[in-house]
């Protein structure tokens, strides 16, 4: 079951990354997302296959943002994708059938409804809050949320801005997981920052019990 503090990685690289993720990781994330944008291929890799190593030293798991090649190369344990890339099925077919397959949909239910038909294993929504990373992301609503949870049955993922405060929110409206980037990694203690969260989430499970 995909539940829980879903961090995504901030753009550091080497000592610094392997750090800050094994921090998050300490303090009860169960999800990693590797997000680097560049082009530097041969250290993708490197830490890719670094990262994959700490997850699952922790149990947790290991995702790879759009590079279905690299997420293949490292075995991650799957891979998110976004509107522009590569589709469902073009994933699936690489990285076979055990391999876990997010798609971000933004603000749309549709486009989170054509990929559970697809065979997505889970999706996201965002931005629901103003976002440092992405601050002209197309906003995603708490309605939306709950429209999401009722019609479709696969873990849904939030996403943009997300903070302690208005976290809350988002898990009583049918959230199985928030993707924080900043508020857990520009954390002066990045392992007391994400226990935090992950304790939301306790509290949340025991007053509102899972969906699946």
């Amino acid at each position: 079951m995909m539940q829980g503090l879903y961090v995504i990685t901030d753009g550091s690289t080497g000592e610094t990354l392997f750090s800050k993720v094994e921090q998050a990781l300490g303090g009860g994330a169960t999800i990693v997302q590797y997000r680097d944008k560049t082009t530097d291929q041969a250290r993708r890799e490197q830490e890719a296959a670094a990262l994959r190593s700490l997850c699952h030293a922790h149990h947790a798991l290991f995702i790879i943002n759009d590079d279905v090649a690299l997420a293949q190369a490292v075995q991650a344990d799957g891979v998110h994708v976004g509107r522009d890339d590569a589709v469902v099925s073009a994933a699936r077919e690489v990285l076979g059938n055990t391999a876990i397959i997010g798609v971000s949909c933004y603000n749309q239910l549709q486009l989170a409804l054509n990929a559970a038909e697809q065979g997505a294993d889970y999706i996201a929504f965002g931005s629901f809050f103003p976002s440092s990373t992405k601050p002209n992301a197309p906003h995603a609503t708490l309605e939306l949320l709950c429209q999401a949870r009722q019609q479709l049955a696969l873990p849904i993922c939030a996403i943009g801005g997300i903070s302690l405060e208005n976290a809350p929110n988002l898990l009583v409206n049918g959230a199985d997981m928030l993707a924080v980037i900043a508020d857990v990694f520009n954390s002066p203690d990045i392992a007391h920052q994400a226990s935090r969260y992950q304790a939301l989430f306790l509290e949340s499970r025991a007053a509102f019990p899972p969906h699946h």
